[in-house]
């Protein structure tokens, strides 16, 4: 290979300017490049380490308001529950009232009732005796031909009813 002779009085020339080169070319790069890339990386770090403090800050705010949101809805939902109940036993207060009043309408209703029905007995009773007198006075007529006389059949039915 004709780049390693190094017989060749050309090749020490070459190797310093290759150092040479190499050298500038590295002061050029960690001098003026290098840097600015250095300190945009360093930003870029600074910030992304800016922005994941400041998500979890936002993370613990969000925490915070989710746990009040929970107690808030604890909270509501016991009081609609206590609402529920005291509806409720309005409720049964209420129909409690009115099974009371309709008991006793229909109380009164049953004893009004009984009172016509027992009326309505004794009517029934006294019309009883009237008739049977009348049939009894009417049967003997024409049995025997004679009308017998309406208080001995009235006390005839009467012993009759007694016993």
């Amino acid at each position: 290979m004709p780049q390693l002779e190094f017989g060749n009085p050309l090749i020490l020339s070459q190797v310093f300017w290759l150092l040479v080169i190499f050298g500038a070319l590295y002061v050029i790069v960690s001098k003026i490049a290098l840097p600015p890339v250095a300190s945009v990386l360093e930003e870029r770090a600074a910030k992304i380490a800016a922005e994941l403090d400041r998500a979890r800050a936002l993370k613990e705010e969000a925490d915070a308001a989710m746990a009040e949101a929970e107690k808030a809805q604890a909270k509501a939902r016991a009081e609609a529950q206590a609402a529920i109940r005291a509806a409720i036993e309005r409720a049964k207060a209420e129909a409690a009232k009115a099974e009371a009043e309709q008991a006793a309408r229909l109380a009164r209703q049953i004893a009004e009732a009984e009172a016509r029905i027992a009326e309505a007995r004794a009517k029934a009773e006294a019309a009883i005796g009237e008739v049977a007198v009348e049939a009894a006075q009417a049967a003997t007529a024409r049995l025997i031909g004679v009308t017998p006389d309406l208080a001995r059949v009235q006390a005839a039915i009467s012993e009759v009813g007694r016993g």
